[in-house]
């Protein structure tokens, strides 16, 4: 599986501008997110479709969710959204 490239973060560019929004987070690359300075964030692409690796607690590693559809998409936000609050 790729990092997400060019066009496919160009499709996603809405998605990637509410993400950009969310407080402590450092955009090194296009589509990949740090925050408190270790990879956090970052897309990737394969024929099965688009997903969004996050570290998410309790995982120590990166979680995989898929982003094809407008509602994972805002799963994902909610729970992007949701890491501030905790």
């Amino acid at each position: 599986m790729k990092h997400a490239g060019p066009e496919t973060l160009t499709l996603i560019a809405p998605l990637l501008s509410d993400i950009r929004a969310l407080p402590g987070l450092t955009e090194r690359k296009p589509g990949i997110f740090y925050r408190r300075g270790e990879a956090w964030l970052h897309f990737h692409e394969d024929p099965a479709g688009l997903f969004a690796d996050v570290k998410l607690p309790p995982a120590k590693g990166f979680t995989r969710l898929a982003v094809d559809t407008p509602e994972q998409r805002s799963a994902l936000l909610a729970c992007l959204a949701g890491q501030w609050r905790a």
